[in-house]
């Protein structure tokens, strides 16, 4: 049995001594991590949410401002360029390179950052993410070709380690903000921070915007990219570096929060199998606190005793297998997994057709280099607010209530009306511009309230704790593949068949048909949807399966074995239960 330790009050209530009568590790386990479910929503999760959020910020920061800049590389780096009507313009071929750099390097930091927190803990290697993406940013900022090696060639370089470092931001992101979030606001939680994206693609608009103002005198001198030399020439080449550095300011406001962020209890639980720590960090969180510092003696003493009697198995390959070699957990994986891939086809292929919409409402061209960049700007923010911004908040006050799974399904049967009307339609469509807008917005908002918010929501639940980062990490790659297949695959393939040199729609003769295959993908992912549990309102240990007499209750993967006896056992002096079930 535990001693009690000195200390806490009306405003910090000392939970350790809540349980240091209890000598059932899993009893004190469940009791623990019972606090964190049911605590009132208050500042130590708003604390959770920003720190989170400014992550994800600056991850789209980073990911939407080089569709802004990669026009500015052109004109800075392309001006000798052989054909004289492509000069001042970045060849299509080095454009989609750069962006495809920062998907692959994700790829690799989703899978990697997402295994080592399973194996090293999430405090370990939750700010090293950062460390990267900022180092990363800085040095893309402070760029430029030589002799040996082209921008095309450096700006890669560094955006693959960027995208290493983004990459680990999405499972170590969503999973420490489940794990310690309560289970009735656990999806607005988790959407508040995943929301941040919509305000980082904002900022980044905002930012290009300023700095076009800024230089407005140097960039009216010039009204083509071909003719954007001297001062224009100098004045671009400022800007592009601006923007891109800035994204590295919100990075180091939130770096210190994220080195110093405790170690989920989830964790220290069941991975690290340290029960006194893990009592001891649970307190401090709710008390704002970096970490719990239990007594060392105790601690080992408690360690020693209690490792071996927890019940939760412990991580290792061959378990990983067992685990997910059943259908009723490998389901899920698969769900997760095939539901990000059909999202992210389509999602970062109709980003591609940004130009087209822009076109539309006639923010496309400029008679100055000072109004195309004027216009892009504000352009782009039209679209960021008019879709995307409300489509995140919505899913961020409804997920909790209506849940996950329908908005998931809503959200892609939408998608799949609304391509298929862009598809069969668009030639009547590209003769009434507001048509096309509408279902454009219409498309990005039922993106973002829908599956673009839950499939980042839903794997940072639905998984044991022991592999909790793993799986999420593995669905969000998957996602990212498909977001790769649509920039070197559906990218070209929306321009089969135009004539050299055709501009406007004329330079996207098989876009039609590339809304059409969309709309497919969109079809499929109505189907992974159903492979998905519905987590509104539970506990992470329910949605794991580890509580008995539930619906997911799984004795094996829980540890209980097929001969466990489920029922509580009340102990008459402390009127708790002392088990979940006793051995038989």
């Amino acid at each position: 049995m535990a001693q009690k330790t000195a200390g806490g009050n009306a405003a910090f209530h000392n939970f350790h001594n809540d349980y240091a009568h209890i000598a059932d590790p899993n009893e004190r386990r469940r009791l623990a991590l019972a606090e964190i479910d049911k605590a009132p929503f208050g500042w130590y999760h708003v604390r959770a949410i920003v720190v989170a959020g400014i992550g994800f910020f600056t991850d789209a920061y980073d990911i939407f401002a080089i569709n802004l800049v990669t026009a500015m590389l052109g004109v800075v780096y392309w001006q000798d360029a052989k054909d004289p009507k492509k000069a001042g313009m970045i060849p299509e071929h080095s454009d989609t390179a750069i962006k495809v750099a920062t998907s692959g390097g994700t790829v690799i930091g989703q899978v990697a950052f997402g295994a080592a927190a399973d194996m090293v803990g999430r405090k370990r290697m939750y700010g090293l993410e950062l460390i990267l993406i900022i180092f990363a940013t800085l040095a893309q900022a402070l760029s430029s070709d030589s002799p040996g090696i082209s921008i095309v060639g450096v700006i890669i370089f560094w955006r693959v380690l960027m995208g290493i470092g983004i990459g680990g931001d999405y499972p170590l992101s969503s999973i420490i903000t489940s794990e310690f979030a309560t289970t009735k606001w656990r999806g607005a939680m988790m959407g508040s921070v995943f929301a941040m994206q919509g305000i980082g693609q904002f900022a980044a608009a905002m930012i290009a915007l300023i700095v076009t103002s800024g230089f407005k005198k140097s960039l009216l001198s010039a009204a083509t990219p071909a003719l954007c030399d001297g001062v224009c020439n100098v004045a671009v080449d400022k800007m592009w570096r601006v923007i891109i550095g800035f994204g590295a300011v919100p990075g180091c406001i939130a770096l210190y929060y994220r080195l110093t962020i405790p170690e989920t209890p989830r964790y220290t639980f069941d991975v690290a199998r340290d029960v006194e720590k893990a009592g001891e960090d649970t307190k401090a969180y709710i008390q704002g606190r970096p970490e719990g510092h239990p007594d060392e003696i105790r601690r080992v003493t408690t360690f020693q005793d209690s490792a071996g009697r927890l019940e939760i198995p412990k991580a290792s390959w061959a378990d990983f297998f067992r685990h997910y070699s059943q259908w009723r957990h490998g389901k899920v994986l698969l769900g997760t997994a095939g539901s990000w891939f059909t999202l992210d086809v389509a999602f970062y292929g109709l980003g591609l057709n940004n130009s087209i919409i822009l076109n539309a409402i006639g923010y496309a061209k400029g008679d100055s280099m000072y109004k195309i960049f004027y216009n892009t700007a504000v352009g782009n923010l039209i679209i960021v607010c008019a879709g995307s911004i409300p489509g995140y908040w919505v899913t961020v006050l409804l997920v909790d209530t209506v849940g996950r799974k329908p908005i998931q399904m809503m959200g892609f049967i939408m998608l799949t009306i609304i391509f298929i009307c862009i598809g069969f339609a668009y030639e009547k469509l590209l003769a009434h511009n507001g048509a096309l807008l509408a279902l454009y917005v219409l498309a990005q908002f039922f993106f973002n309230f829908g599956p673009n918010a839950t499939t980042f929501i839903v794997p940072g639940e639905c998984f044991p704790t022991r592999y909790r980062s793993t799986s999420h990490g593995l669905s969000a790659a998957s996602g990212k593949v498909g977001a790769i297949i649509a920039q070197t695959i559906f990218g070209p393939l929306r321009t089969r068949g135009a004539a050299p040199g055709a501009t406007g729609n004329a330079a996207s003769p098989w876009l039609n048909h590339v809304m059409q295959i969309f709309a497919l993908f969109m079809l499929l992912g109505v189907f992974t949807t159903l492979l998905i549990p519905e987590t509104k309102r539970k506990t992470l240990e329910e949605l794991a399966g580890e509580v008995p007499g539930t619906s997911n209750y799984d004795p094996v993967s829980s540890g209980h074995g097929t001969g466990y006896r489920t029922g509580y056992r009340t102990d008459s002096k402390s009127g708790s239960g002392s088990a979940d079930g006793e051995k038989v």
